[in-house]
């Protein structure tokens, strides 16, 4: 099955990036205070996977920002929902972000191939993005 693989995040806070002025003399700017209860993730990310077969898409939400951890995460859960439809093998098409191309997913991928071989069953991943930075 080809599978063409992106995400996105949201940060939570209220104004993340806005900025106040201070009074008093000189004048200056300072960043907003944060929530001070906490506990919160900062972000949520959404991470969707575009199915050539059927046309529909996988779509998963998670906790903080797409890093490598949690793509690892959104691997695994999209390689078992595909097995469970009898899936052999995601031909993932996705970008080259830093989380996609970073040696620890690359290894989890590796690790998981290398599982599913030996059990005989599951979904493997072949990847078919772009493995360079672009250029300028």
């Amino acid at each position: 099955m080809v599978g063409f693989q992106d995400e996105c995040w949201w940060t939570r806070l209220a104004h993340p990036g806005l900025f106040a002025w201070a009074a008093g003399d000189p004048l200056r700017l300072v960043g907003n205070a944060r929530d001070p209860k906490g506990g919160e993730p900062e972000a949520v990310a959404c991470y969707g996977l575009l199915r050539q077969d059927t046309g529909g898409m996988l779509l998963r939400f998670c906790d903080g920002r797409p890093v490598s951890v949690t793509t690892e995460e959104y691997l695994g859960w999209a390689c078992e929902t595909l097995a469970a439809e009898g899936k052999r093998v995601l031909v993932l098409v996705w970008d080259n972000a830093a989380w996609h191309v970073s040696k620890r997913v690359r290894g989890w991928i590796g690790r998981h191939n290398r599982r599913v071989s030996r059990a005989g069953s599951g979904c493997r991943i072949r990847v078919a993005g772009c493995r360079s930075r672009p250029r300028g």
